[in-house]
């Protein structure tokens, strides 16, 4: 009897592992490579130089393409990523690799998360068959405080991140771990952070990065202030228009996209009861999502903005102002 080949998902979850040079990104993709649950994926390495996946090599497929101990799919990349992921999946079509459920994308050390992010929603055929799962920064608990100063990089793949693991705190005292732990609370209040050095990894909490965060959004409350990124948050008691809510996210992307880092929120929008989740990265927003019910009695709108040289003050004062606007009669009530 012929074996049922399992197609692939409509829309490939695709995982964006970020983090500094040297704060543990390999070890910590090596970790989940030998991790069941990563089964079945394709591994791009986004990095110039070699990559210290040898132990887990099988057989070379071609010279930028081999099959990992694993099962999964590893290649690396020197060129453009679209075109890159665009061949895997023309490859998986044609059944010359393994039928992939997932895609783990571990770039430079010194790249910006947001051009990663951007080409998945930029490129027609990549948007029609992958979608974001989250964004993992890896953060070293011994140099993390110095770079988070001294690079601005370091500073935005924090900012950006879905979760963030912390990674040689079995090298590193308690007090310096404490005050990362203070400062990444400052930069991303609402990525759950997850220690990865000490007893088992954490898979799941790793692979729901994106969930993980909005569910986290719930618990943020109030301004936290650093010398390049601020966070804050806005909450609102009254149910939401969809269509003037979204007519004032888009505005203010438009004109102050590049100095948004991040908002994701839980809305209370009039006519659901369920929550919808929104989700924006600089310029770029993703389709808003119904999640499955509310956590607790706390039904309010809640907003999480990781902003950049941008006074926090001036958003709150413009989303406050449209609320006005649209509590006097404007309506634009169709959610897509």
């Amino acid at each position: 009897m012929p074996t049922m080949v399992e197609r692939p998902p409509t829309f490939t979850p695709v995982t964006l592992l970020t983090g500094f040079l040297g704060s543990g990104k390999t070890t910590l993709l090596c970790r989940l490579l030998r991790d069941p649950a990563l089964r079945d994926t394709a591994v791009i390495i986004n990095e110039f130089g070699e990559v210290a996946l040898d132990h887990l090599l099988v057989e070379r497929l071609d010279e930028q393409m081999v099959l990992l101990g694993s099962g999964c799919l590893c290649c690396t990349v020197r060129g453009e990523l679209a075109a890159a992921i665009r061949d895997l999946e023309s490859r998986r079509a044609r059944g010359v690799v393994p039928a992939f459920r997932r895609v783990v994308i571990e770039s430079t050390g010194l790249a910006d998360p947001f051009p990663v992010l951007s080409t998945l929603r930029a490129d027609p055929v990549l948007r029609h068959h992958f979608r974001t799962a989250g964004v993992v920064a890896t953060v070293d608990a011994v140099n993390g405080l110095g770079q988070l100063d001294r690079y601005v990089e370091s500073m935005r793949q924090a900012a950006i991140a879905d979760v963030i693991a912390l990674t040689k705190t079995d090298l590193a005292d308690e007090e310096r771990v404490a005050s990362l732990v203070e400062r990444l609370r400052a930069i991303n209040p609402a990525a759950p952070l997850v220690r990865v050095a000490e007893g088992p990894l954490p898979v799941e909490a790793l692979l729901s990065a994106g969930t993980s965060w909005f569910k986290a959004v719930a618990e943020v409350a109030g301004p936290a202030a650093h010398a390049k990124a601020r966070a804050f948050s806005i909450t609102m008691d009254e149910p939401l228009d969809w269509g003037t809510f979204g007519i004032w996210l888009t505005m203010l992307l438009n004109r102050h996209g590049a100095s948004i880092l991040r908002v994701k929120g839980l809305l209370n929008l009039r006519g659901e009861a369920r929550p919808v989740a929104v989700h924006g990265v600089q310029h770029l927003v993703h389709a808003p999502t119904h999640l499955a019910q509310w956590s607790g009695d706390d039904r309010r709108s809640r907003l999480v903005f990781i902003v950049e040289g941008l006074d926090p003050d001036l958003i709150q004062r413009s989303f406050f102002t449209f609320a006005r606007l649209e509590a006097s009669g404007i309506r634009n009530a169709s959610m897509p």
